[in-house]
């Protein structure tokens, strides 16, 4: 079978599975899009992926296409769609080498205070869980707070909110907006909420540029005091993408006291640096777990690298969280440590942190001459 016979095989296998919704066919609705067979008969193609599309659907697609005859293997590119606004070509591409200086958009979250992105430079230290309690600490105080969940490859957000509904779409054909979910009190968007559970996020840098560009263009985030984004570990398209296309007032950084971790934050701070993004301060996270029997302290990871790290390059030091079963509870049963357990030594920690933060915007806003208070 040559390359043209088996790719129309697999185009009419893709054309035979229904959605659920419309009951048109895969192909016909445009879900799958620029579909390719090489000579060793491995099939790849796109999927795009719409908010109302139920989870399964992209596992039901692969394994359509896997059953034909002469088909090797299958791998499937998860897009979402550009809905509204004009033009073609990739989204948000990024040229390969390049150290783009942040030129940000005038009318993208024109109606938002203040925005914050946590980040770190390794995966592991607790960045999302620290994201998640400064988003509810903010909402507790009265702030009207969102959560961009910018961890694409491993979105977290869904789970320590406690929430798996999938957003709806609003507005005209052409000029849709994503209704961000809301838990908490606090307004939440993530990658998450569109796939299935087990679903892994399989795409390539410039396609996050274009879902952190929809994400921030493309939902009704209405007006709000202040958005927390949880960004991906490392220095990557994430973060280059993000500071590109808004204006951030600050990231928070995250660190374990170990110096595997404060070493790889050093280099995230110089990202931040690079690109002109001013760094709030440093976050020292496992700081240390007293012991329920004896209450000795045992630092498991050392003790200290977060706050001589923000001491060595001239950083604000926010606080230090001990680890504490309290924040694994909350983080399984989808409410935040400082909801849960407030009064516990990392709740107590974490609303000591998210004031610091506070304090740290409002000092910002005061020196610019900005009405927006957080």
């Amino acid at each position: 079978m040559t390359n043209d016979e088996l790719r129309r095989s697999v185009m009419a296998a893709l054309a035979r599975v229904p959605h659920p919704g419309s009951g048109r066919d895969l192909v016909a609705s445009g879900h799958v899009q620029n579909l390719d067979v090489d000579g060793e008969g491995e099939v790849h193609f796109a999927f795009l992926m719409r908010p109302d599309d139920p989870g399964n659907l992209v596992k039901e697609a692969r394994a359509a296409a896997e059953a034909v005859p002469g088909v090797t293997s299958v791998k499937v590119n998860v897009q979402l769609p550009q809905m509204g606004g004009s033009g073609g070509g990739r989204q948000g591409g990024l040229k390969p080498g390049s150290v783009p200086a942040p030129t940000p958009k005038p009318g993208i979250l024109s109606s938002v205070g203040h925005v914050v992105a946590v980040s770190s430079g390794k995966g592991g230290v607790g960045k999302s869980m620290v994201a998640a309690n400064l988003a509810a600490a903010f909402a507790m105080e009265g702030r009207t707070v969102g959560l961009l969940d910018a961890d694409i490859y491993g979105p977290n957000i869904p789970l320590m909110f406690g929430e798996v509904r999938r957003p709806r779409v609003t507005g005209a054909k052409g000029s849709e907006m994503i209704e961000p979910l809301e838990a908490h009190g606090v307004k939440l968007m993530s990658l998450g909420f569109l796939l299935d559970k087990e679903q892994p996020a399989i795409m390539r840098g410039p396609l996050i540029s274009g879902i952190l560009k929809q994400f921030l263009e493309q939902v009704a985030w209405g007006s709000l005091d202040v958005m927390v984004v949880d960004m991906p570990p490392g220095t990557g398209d994430a973060q280059l993408s993000l500071v590109q296309t808004i204006d951030l007032d600050g990231a928070v950084m995250v660190t374990t006291p170990q110096e595997v971790a404060t070493g790889d934050v050093r280099r995230g701070v110089k990202m931040f640096e690079r690109v002109n993004t001013r760094v709030l301060g440093v976050v020292e996270n496992m700081s240390g777990l007293s012991c329920p029997h004896c209450g000795e302290l045992v630092d498991v990871f050392g003790s200290g690298g977060g706050e001589r790290l923000a001491q060595e390059m001239n950083l604000p030091f926010l606080g230090r969280v001990p680890l504490d079963p309290a924040v694994r509870t909350a983080g399984d049963e989808g409410r935040p440590t400082v909801l849960s357990a407030p009064d516990s030594a990392a709740g107590t920690a974490l609303r000591a942190v998210a004031r610091e933060v506070a304090e740290a915007l409002g000092a910002l806003a005061a020196h610019q001459g900005s009405s927006a208070q957080v």
